[in-house]
């Protein structure tokens, strides 16, 4: 072992890096009050480990979106289980770093000589934003659709780049493949390689500067010290894990929804991620649909507003010259963090009450959470309708009409609807060209064998659509039923 960490230590240096980093002073001595921006550097890990699983999976088209999705809630081993994990990892994540800046602004760490770090973990705050807004979009449900319509047109009402932005990120003059295309990427590649290089960044600028320690005016040499290994690397680990428990147990508990594929041509009323919620409240206060043209009010209560705060926060320590980090000496700063905080939350709960109320007003449900949603109530007419689209429509007609003496009609045909396993059967082996008669009418149209086409559960889901659709009202079929005719 000592001979390798000296062939490391001469050709890399990393033994006594580590070292160097393990041995670190902590003023004030070690405590979990340091411990929030670990935990959110954990949750940015397990971002990165649950994202590149789930791109083994997820296909960015408007045909395979939603699709690819379901698919891994439902027949990937434990998908489900992580992808509510990515879920509940980014609103961990979020929350973390929301608590880490708050910290920094409260103790008045962002003062000389920490200026560019505090700028550093404001634009980490602004791209883990934009990375949780295009990942919003990536399961191409009606919720994620219509939220992320209004976030687009947002984007457009900004100045002199609103309407390019709007065009790159649409792809087009309506949201479809090439949207998910913008989105994916940004979400997938750009966000998480400028989040690294920010995060190396800020790392980077932390071992050179030190910790801040508590708020206050105290030389921090002469307050007692602590070493970062083991005390302190405990305490964030402990707390990391602690994060770790409740994302799991969150996972299993309440795992995110997935809602009806997109279909724009429906009415639907959207509900943002908790962190836009303040942003919706602020353009609901202005009076602004978020479809309406844009209007003075409108532009203050989605760029003005929020691009000043921003732009106020990154200014922040140059703008406050007291030379003070005491709480006591700095009533200014930590009201008006307060009456920021008070402000945000309350907008958020108003957003909330009025988005709800409005759903329910429009009998519009909260959807199951895909993953707990038993077999039996699993929603076959999505993945039927797809089936039949796809391989029926073009002989049958889309609404099951048939093509006159050639393919029957599935509406109102008394075959469809009786025995399954008849209709499973001609289904799994096709027909020849022999007359067949229905309600009367003759048709010689050749139906090819879909055994070994199409699954047992496509079968099973398409043959469901039919029995239900056009006004027929039949039993369903599951794919036990079309397995027992298949032997």
């Amino acid at each position: 072992m000592t001979f390798l960490i000296n062939w490391l230590e001469q050709r890399t240096g990393l033994p006594t890096q580590i070292k160097t980093f393990l041995t670190e002073d902590v003023p004030g001595g070690p405590s979990y009050w340091y411990v929030f921006g670990s935990a959110t550097l954990f949750a940015m890990i397990l971002q990165y480990v649950t994202g590149i699983f789930l791109t083994f999976y997820y296909a960015p088209s408007s045909a395979t979106a939603w699709e690819s999705t379901k698919y891994i809630y439902d027949h990937v081993p434990l998908g489900w289980f992580v992808m509510s994990l990515h879920y509940w990892g980014a609103t961990a994540m979020i929350a973390l770093l929301f608590m880490h800046l708050l910290q920094v602004l409260i103790w008045g760490a962002y003062k000389a000589p920490r200026e560019i770090m505090w700028v550093v973990g404001i634009l980490l705050l602004v791209f883990t934003l934009v990375l949780g807004l295009t990942g919003y979009l990536l399961p191409w449900d009606m919720n994620a659709y219509f939220a992320s319509q209004v976030a687009i047109n947002i984007a457009s009402s900004v100045p002199l780049i609103g309407e390019p932005t709007q065009q790159f990120l649409s792809g087009g003059a309506g949201m479809g493949t090439l949207t998910i295309n913008r989105f994916f990427g940004l979400h997938v590649w750009l966000m998480p390689a400028l989040l690294v290089l920010l995060v190396v960044g800020h790392l980077v600028i932390f071992r050179h500067n030190g910790s801040a320690g508590p708020p206050v005016d105290t030389d921090l040499k002469k307050l007692p010290q602590g070493r970062f290994w083991p005390n302190q690397m405990f305490m964030d680990a402990f707390a990391s894990f602690l994060v770790f428990i409740v994302m799991i147990v969150l996972s299993i508990v309440v795992p995110p929804p997935l809602d009806q594929k997109a279909d724009p041509t429906q009415t639907f009323i959207a509900y943002p991620a908790w962190y836009f919620l303040a942003l919706y409240g602020m353009l609901r206060i202005a009076g602004g649909a978020p479809d309406s043209v844009v209007t003075i009010a409108n532009l203050l209560a989605t760029v003005v507003i929020p691009g000043g705060l921003v732009t106020l926060l990154i200014l922040l320590p140059w703008i406050d010259r007291n030379p003070s980090r005491s709480l006591r000496r700095r009533p200014w700063i930590l009201g008006l963090t307060a009456i920021s905080v008070v402000g945000a939350v309350g907008l958020s709960v108003y957003s909330q009450l009025a988005i709800v109320k409005e759903q329910a007003a429009a009998g519009q449900t909260k959807p199951a959470a895909a993953p707990a949603a038993p077999a039996s109530s699993r929603n076959l007419s999505q993945n039927g309708a797809k089936v039949f689209g796809t391989n029926c429509a073009s002989c049958h007609g889309a609404a099951g009409q048939g093509t006159p003496g050639v393919f029957p009609p599935l509406a109102g045909n008394p075959d469809v609807t009786g025995d399954p396993s008849k209709i499973v059967q001609i289904v799994l082996d096709g027909s020849n060209n022999m007359p067949m008669t229905v309600n009367g009418a003759n048709y010689k149209g050749i139906m090819p064998a879909w055994k070994g086409t199409l699954s047992n559960t496509d079968v099973a889901d398409v043959l469901t659509y039919i029995r239900s659709s056009w006004g027929n009202k039949a039993t369903p079929v599951s794919a036990a039923d079309v397995a027992k005719v298949a032997k």
